[in-house]
């Protein structure tokens, strides 16, 4: 697994914090609610509808994660000389961005959540899409960090095909537990009442790995941390990717 694969594995687990993370998960049964206008008995006997809203609510918002990826890489095509200090910027940005989900430090910008008017979505599946591509565009702050910390990557690579599938590696952690909660919301009530106990501690957990991410980032060694979980891989793994 080279470097390229720990990066995306990065951004997988990225996106599934976000989903887990205290400003999102709880909205998750309103948002499935308002893209679909219906309850959850109707979604309980609707469910392909149900998943062809959420598919398009996906679809809205992966497209805008996936142009902020590629605008990140070109940016950091641009100053491809100057991939070092990239890299060990954009390492004390993710830091910072880790220090904030711990907590320890939350300056006033972040704290500014953005929202979109619920009351307003288009008619039909059309309207799920602009939806999805509205909810990328205004992302909450506790989204943020975590975003901010994968278009740092993104940057640090220099290659926009790359950063937009970085970015589309990050919507699809965001994108699979979503689709799966609308095709069974039910479960998923029962779910959040047994794990909302915990989910203090995903903006924690996710500050503790951004934090080591940005020291790697800083000191230059993200490459060595794939290097030695390639010498982890088993051979007949390494002969497939």
């Amino acid at each position: 697994m080279g470097s390229g694969g720990v990066s995306f594995a990065v951004a997988f687990a990225a996106g599934l914090l976000s989903f887990l993370s205290p400003c999102v998960l709880p909205l998750i049964p309103s948002y499935v609610g308002f893209l679909t206008g219906m309850s959850v008995e109707e979604l309980e006997v609707r469910r392909g509808t149900a998943l062809l809203h959420a598919l398009w609510f996906v679809a809205g918002f992966s497209l805008i994660f996936m142009a902020l990826g590629a605008s990140a890489s070109a940016l950091g095509g641009f100053l491809l000389g100057y991939q070092v200090w990239i890299g060990r910027v954009g390492g004390v940005l993710v830091i910072l961005f880790g220090i904030y989900l711990l907590g320890l430090w939350r300056p006033a910008f972040l704290e500014r959540e953005r929202r979109f008017d619920l009351a307003r979505k288009p008619i039909g599946y059309l309207g799920s899409g602009v939806a999805g591509v509205v909810f990328g565009a205004a992302w909450t702050p506790c989204v943020g960090p975590i975003l901010g910390a994968i278009l740092t990557l993104a940057a640090a690579g220099a290659s926009v095909s790359r950063g937009a599938l970085l970015l589309g590696v990050y919507a699809a952690g965001l994108a699979v537990p979503f689709l799966i909660t609308a095709l069974a919301l039910d479960r998923f009530l029962v779910w959040f009442q047994k794990f909302r106990r915990y989910i203090g501690w995903v903006d924690r957990v996710a500050g503790v790995l951004l934090v080591v991410l940005g020291l790697l980032l800083v000191t230059d060694r993200f490459t060595l941390l794939a290097g030695y979980l390639q010498g982890l891989t088993p051979n007949f793994l390494k002969s497939r990717l």
